[in-house]
């Protein structure tokens, strides 16, 4: 009987302790991220892959419907959650510490304005250099869709040296089409020009002219003020002046992803002529992730003074690629390596092909020379 006793007690504990651990190891789907610092690491692991950006048709169709086009927002992760886990994001890895630099032509000085817990990452289909929707204006910053409200943070450390309607013309006109705006001239530069850089579309400011600001000081919110298409956050890179005139590209400055990098091109035609608004397919030969990017809309743009580019497209997981593109009929496949941390460039010239040798330098005298427009616009 005593023994029959002892087993019935040894029987209940197991099924205890049983119980207790699959509740502690249930797969839960979680989209939900807390607050936390682009500077903590990642520990969760993504079971599903992050959402693609991209669809490219098997036939290599380049005519791609913008009804393919899906954007990370509705990216998901599995994780398998413990009693006291810190709060970590579910989109991608924590950024390279700023300033991070593998090239000496390289300079990823600055963290995102949107932190990691929400959507930080550009619009992938209205980048720098496309025309603004139906018009040709010139779209000279990127867009990040985080949600109204949202706070927007300092990118680096600097001084305002603007704060609130009219940055377009100079003046105070609620009419200005970055809306309530901010600009913050920071404490380094590059190859001995200024670094500024804008945030616009704010619906509230938090910060005043002549104030001092520290990389993550909030600004403002994300709002829908100026020229818009709905609540979002246009940010700048201007080099040298605050002047429209002056932007770069972003994608170029922001620091990436831990373990991914950044792709750098130049597509031109055999009389080395910039081809614009070109289609260009990456796909992941690992994941079957694709991306498509368009080169730049015009020539009215500025480019790096290193690369010159006419397209680049940020926030690449490392590994091996294809790159794909159709020229009068013809479609040009390329395997290319995305390094993490690093820039990779090509550059391509019809009925000649890729090379993968970097530019030389462009002289300044070469760089004022670039004709400008006034379709200068966010």
């Amino acid at each position: 009987m005593k023994n029959k006793f002892l087993l019935l007690i040894w029987l209940i504990t197991f099924i205890v302790v049983v119980v207790l651990f699959l509740g502690r190891t249930v797969p839960q789907i979680s989209t939900t991220n807390q607050n936390f610092n682009d500077s903590q690491v990642n520990t969760a692991p993504a079971i599903f892959p992050q959402a693609f950006e991209a669809v490219i048709p098997d036939n290599s169709d380049t005519n791609t419907p913008n009804e393919l086009l899906v954007t990370n927002e509705e990216a998901i992760a599995l994780v398998l959650p413990m009693p006291d886990d810190p709060p970590v994001s579910l989109w991608r890895p924590p950024l390279y510490p700023t300033p991070w630099a593998i090239s000496p032509n390289d300079h990823f000085y600055f963290s995102r304005p949107i932190a990691a817990d929400e959507i930080n990452w550009p619009l992938a289909n209205y980048r720098y250099g496309y025309f603004f929707p139906e018009t040709d204006i010139i779209h000279t910053g990127i867009d990040i869709t985080a949600k109204r409200g949202t706070p927007v943070i300092a990118a680096a450390p600097g001084t305002v040296i603007w704060a609130g309607y009219g940055l377009y013309t100079g003046s105070y006109n609620e009419e200005d089409p970055y809306g309530m705006a901010v600009t913050i001239e920071h404490d380094f530069g590059h190859k001995d020009k200024n670094l500024l850089t804008v945030y616009g579309h704010m619906d509230r400011i938090d910060v005043e002219k002549g104030q001092r600001v520290e990389t993550g000081t909030q600004l403002g919110i994300v709002g829908n003020t100026g020229f818009t298409t709905g609540p979002h956050l246009h940010f700048e890179v201007r080099y040298e002046t605050n002047s429209y005139f002056r932007t770069r590209n972003p994608e170029l400055w922001l620091s990436p992803p831990q373990g991914w990098g950044v792709l750098v091109g130049q597509i031109k035609t055999i009389d080395n002529y910039y081809i614009h608004l070109k289609e260009v397919y990456v796909r992941s030969k690992d994941t079957n992730q694709s991306w498509m990017v368009l080169t730049y809309a015009t020539n009215s743009i500025n480019r790096d003074e290193y690369y010159k580019e006419n397209l680049v497209l940020s926030d690449l997981p490392a590994g091996k690629y294809t790159l794909s593109f159709t020229i009068d009929g013809i479609t040009y496949r390329q395997e290319i390596t995305i390094y993490p941390g690093a820039i990779t460039f090509f550059s391509f010239r019809n009925n000649i092909g890729f090379s993968f040798e970097t530019p030389s330098i462009q002289t300044p005298e070469d760089w004022e020379n670039i004709v400008l427009s006034d379709d200068f616009l966010p």
